[in-house]
């Protein structure tokens, strides 16, 4: 009996990396960066670094003070998407990326764009899913600091909201 069910996601590999691979949803054309290996919660899945520092936000900087977002190298990890549920979160103290749920390989690292970002350049709808999803993500400063306290945050969004 041949399966006539189709996979609801299917990818193309855009390149491969030591730890991960860029993928590409055939349908939407949308990229997302799933792991090569397993991790556990509070390990260091890579090193990160900032080839480009600028004075304003755009959709692809991490935001480290109010004047100052860097661009992501190795480049690669701009295409680990935003979930209400991350797994991943990218300490800018240390510049590391951090594992902050189990990740089995095969799994899309995900991490929440508020954990880094104050107000960000590009709002826009959230499709995770979750009966917890927040819908609409424009940056820390526009959710309850109760919601914000489930989360991992960088040192300088701490400092916002502890103000």
């Amino acid at each position: 009996m041949i399966n006539e069910q189709q996979p609801t996601n299917h990818y193309t590999i855009i390149s491969t990396h030591e730890f991960g691979e860029v993928r590409q949803e055939v349908l939407t054309g949308a990229k997302a960066f799933f792991s090569k290996k397993n991790y556990t919660a509070g390990n260091s899945i890579t090193t990160i670094d900032a080839f480009a520092i600028s004075a304003t936000p755009n959709y692809l900087t991490i935001q480290l003070a109010d004047n100052k977002h860097f661009h992501i190298s190795p480049e690669f990890l701009q295409y680990i998407n935003h979930s209400c549920n991350p797994n991943a979160f990218f300490d800018t103290d240390s510049m590391q990326l951090i594992c902050v749920k189990d990740i089995t390989a095969g799994d899309e690292l995900c991490f929440f764009y508020p954990s880094s970002e104050w107000d960000m350049a590009q709002a826009f709808e959230c499709n995770c899913g979750l009966f917890e999803c927040l819908k609409i993500i424009k940056g820390a400063k526009y959710i309850d600091r109760n919601i914000l306290s489930k989360y991992q945050l960088t040192s300088f969004i701490q400092s916002k909201i502890n103000v």
